[in-house]
């Protein structure tokens, strides 16, 4: 199986050309670079050398120098391959003395003919070079009158051209050997010259899948580049995911003291409605207090009006004794009020000291008032903290909404990222 080295920094035409000349029953080495293809030239000789003219360290035409300055392998065949053939390349081809140049990419079978071509012109045999010497000195040396004699130097002649023969004879079995098996190689392909339209279809195809698979290669770097600045967006949103984490725990334990501040909160009202009550009992009880003041007032007013007809009636009496029973009436009625009187000044007594009790109630009154109107104002302060609470609640809730929909997004592209790579992966196992 001859053996083919093919060097290129492409990966997609080395791909193409190993596929091709396997096909072809070529063995086929693949370098990446002219160090590789000169590392593998300095331990193996192979029957053709396929190389791209421009390598990132050492050119084709560098390889094919080192090829034609090497006495085991100056008559290795170097096929130079590349994107651009003019007469500037098929001058430093020919100054280095390449066996031809190729134009890439590779059209049908153009690759496996030039191989098949440059392998045929290496083993013609070649023509034996015998001495002009050898026919005379196989003929024997007659002079006229004499009989015929072989001298030593005819002999020693005659030798080398038997020792000539017979290694032309040995190179000549060799090369027949040689051509029956390129006969039967030439069958084989002949064999397989039926599949060649296939094969240069299937070609074509692999081109544009290469072409499509570096596409999708650029694509992907693209894409591997985007995932690395989705991934550092991805930490900033962990990390803002966190603080804000930390913020709704703050928050929960805010919210858990506003609800301890609105159970104080309605203990206090409950306790304002039960004073309202007593307020509301205390006024109706001074409203009496002042209705039973209003009386006192008009009993007073008429026992000094009693009073004062008492006084006129004893005046009377001493004038009139005749009229002694109407006073004597009158002075039992007198009596009946000042007995009246009395009672009034003892139920005044009892209503001054009603009226102390609710004077002091009142100034109780008055401080719970101020203790109600202090406790209006921390509610009053509380609601407003409860409302930049419920505000800053609000604020994080919409914060943590719109992390949450970033994160869905995220992770939708992150998905589309995952199945362009795995097509991208996928297509790289087919080829």
């Amino acid at each position: 199986m001859p053996k083919v080295l093919v060097a290129d920094d492409s990966i997609a035409v080395r791909k193409v050309a190993e596929r091709l000349l396997t096909e072809a029953g070529f063995g086929v080495t693949l370098a990446a670079n002219g160090e590789e293809a000169l590392a593998y030239l300095s331990k193996e000789r192979p029957d053709v050398v396929v190389s791209d003219v421009i390598m990132p360290d050492k050119s084709g035409y560098e390889v094919c120098a080192f090829i034609r300055g090497n006495a085991m392998l100056a008559a290795t065949p170097v096929l130079l391959i590349s994107g651009i053939v003019n007469d500037e390349v098929t001058k430093q081809a020919e100054s280095c003395h390449a066996d031809g140049v190729l134009k890439k990419p590779f059209q049908g079978t153009s690759l496996k003919d030039h191989v098949l071509e440059l392998l045929a012109k290496r083993q013609e045999p070649a023509p034996v070079a015998v001495p002009a010497s050898a026919p005379a000195a196989l003929a024997p040396s007659v002079d006229a009158g004499s009989e015929p004699r072989v001298t030593e130097e005819q002999l020693a002649t005659y030798r080398q051209a038997v020792v000539s023969l017979k290694e032309v004879e040995a190179q000549l079995q060799v090369e027949r050997t040689r051509s029956a098996e390129w006969t039967k190689r030439v069958a084989d392909l002949d064999a397989k010259a039926g599949r060649m339209s296939e094969l240069e279809s299937m070609l074509e195809t692999e081109q544009q899948r290469s072409a499509e698979l570096t596409a999708q290669v650029s694509k992907g770097e693209q894409l591997f580049t985007q995932v690395q600045d989705l991934e550092r967006a991805l930490k900033a949103e962990q990390d803002l995911t966190a603080k804000l984490k930390q913020e709704g725990q703050g928050f929960q334990k805010a919210l858990s003291k506003v609800a301890e501040l609105d159970a104080t909160l309605n203990a206090e009202r409950v306790a304002a409605a039960q004073l309202v009550q007593q307020l509301t009992g205390l006024g109706k009880a001074a409203a009496r207090a002042k209705e039973f003041e209003t009386q006192l007032v008009r009993e007073e007013h008429r026992a000094s009006e009693f009073e004062q007809r008492a006084t006129s009636a004893e005046a009377a009496l001493v004038a009139e004794r005749a009229r002694v029973g109407e006073l004597s009436s009158k002075l039992a009625e007198a009596e009946r009020h000042r007995l009246h009187a009395a009672e009034l000044e003892s139920q005044l007594a009892v209503e001054q000291q009603k009226g102390t009790e609710i004077a002091s109630r009142l100034n109780d009154m008055e401080q719970a008032s101020v203790k109600l109107q202090e406790i209006g104002a921390l509610l009053a302060t509380e609601r407003d903290r409860n409302g930049l609470l419920a505000r800053r609640v609000s604020e994080a809730e919409q914060a943590a909404d719109n992390a949450t929909k970033r994160f869905e997004d995220m992770a939708r592209k992150l998905g589309e990222i995952a199945g362009l790579a795995s097509q991208l992966g996928n297509g790289k196992g087919r080829s």
